[in-house]
């Protein structure tokens, strides 16, 4: 408190100062981070407590922009899991990515005719190549250090999607894969751990992907959820060696595809049957119970069902407070929805340097965004029975 009130005394000294307010802002900004990240871990800065709950790591700086100009913040780092300052707009960092790869490809004349007419819209049409590449560059920084930073304790679930983007490459147009990847950890969070560029999903692309997060810190993984991929679920089970969940929503159309258009409301319903079920036992001998009974009339369905019964049935085995986010990869779906609306503004990448930045920032933010909600995505009495080293919550303690 003393160190607070001298530096505090320090910027009243400077009176008419042009920075004054700048400064003002800065200061009560930096206070009200250390009151929350105090919050958080238990302790406030260097205190030794038994009451502390997380270790601090550092900052990592960050410019505010406000009314009164632009802010240098300090924002405080977590060992585990992530923090990110409330009064901040998340969604800043992205438009800036997006205008950046907007520019570059506008200055490079490689742009599509809507991209052009955007740029005109924007009124960019004097910016010059240097103007872009300092834009670029301050946006690469935060992107790479955020798609490689330390990947700490341990992360009992991991989703993975893709989607594709267009780039071009050599004079010609070629679709690449834009691979993600979400994991909850021991304190039932939610972050964006990576993503990747590809140009197809083969299963030396996923054990490059899933080998990188590994180096990176990436552990105690137990389940995998996905859409059917072959290449992916072979590198899941030699770098993870963890369960793997197939997409039950992308399941659903591939065995849709087996029955007439007459049948396939009472073919989901009969398959819903076996979600329905309390247990792993019950809803393995139902799934069985169902496939039999469309045998004769349906058999490459039932055919498809006994191939994908351990796969689709795998969430099954995990605590039932946690199902109903595992059975699918429904939970990052409004971050790939988020991801297609900003990449669909661009068209035609210029190339992948400009998707890994507009996509990476979009990813940053989103993890910014979680790491300010104060419900977490899985509650600690749950989580801890599938991490070996989640906290203790303590409402879980005995009085």
């Amino acid at each position: 408190m003393t160190d607070d009130k001298i530096a505090l005394r320090d910027l009243l000294e400077k009176g008419s100062d042009a920075t004054f307010l700048r400064e003002m802002i800065g200061f009560a900004a930096q206070r009200l981070m250390e009151l929350e990240v105090g919050e958080v871990t238990g302790a406030a800065h260097g205190e030794r407590s038994p009451e502390r709950l997380l270790q601090r790591n550092g900052y990592r700086d960050r410019d505010w922009q406000t009314r009164a100009g632009t802010v240098e913040l300090r924002i405080p780092r977590l060992r585990r899991g992530s923090y990110f300052p409330a009064f901040l707009e998340p969604r800043r960092t992205a438009e800036k990515a997006l205008t950046a790869v907007i520019q570059e490809a506008y200055v490079q004349g490689i742009s599509t005719r809507s991209v052009d007419d955007l740029v005109r819209a924007m009124g960019m049409e004097g910016i010059s190549r240097s103007q872009v590449s300092r834009l670029c560059a301050e946006i690469d920084d935060r992107v790479r250090d955020f798609l490689t930073r330390p990947i700490e304790g341990d992360w009992p679930y991991l989703w993975l999607d893709a989607t594709y983007v267009k780039v071009r490459e050599a004079g010609r147009i070629v679709p690449v894969a834009v691979t993600i990847a979400v994991g909850v950890n021991a304190d039932g969070r939610r972050e964006v751990l990576g993503m990747a560029l590809g140009s197809s999903e083969a299963e030396p692309f996923w054990l490059d992907f899933l080998r990188t997060l590994k180096r990176r810190g990436l552990a105690g993984v137990k389940l995998v959820i996905s859409d059917a991929h072959e290449g992916l679920k072979a590198a899941v089970t030699k770098v993870l060696r963890a369960t793997w969940q197939r997409c039950r929503v992308h399941f659903a159309r591939n065995a849709l595809a087996h029955a007439g258009k007459t049948q396939r409301r009472i073919v989901s319903a009969w398959i819903g049957t076996a979600y329905a079920e309390g247990d792993a036992a019950a809803a393995h001998a139902q799934w069985r119970t169902v496939a039999d009974q469309l045998r004769p009339k349906v058999p490459k369905l039932a055919a498809l069902m006994d191939t994908a019964e351990e796969d689709v049935l795998a969430y099954m085995h995990f605590p039932a407070a946690h199902r109903a986010k595992l059975h699918s990869t429904n939970p990052i779906e409004r971050l790939n929805g988020e991801i297609k609306r900003r990449t669909n503004v661009v068209g035609i990448f210029p190339n992948e340097a400009a998707v890994l930045r507009l996509v990476g920032a979009i990813l940053l933010e989103q993890s910014d965004e979680w790491a300010t909600q104060r419900a977490r995505y899985m509650t600690l009495e749950t989580i801890g029975s599938v991490s070996n080293t989640a906290p203790v919550s303590l409402s879980a303690v005995p009085a």
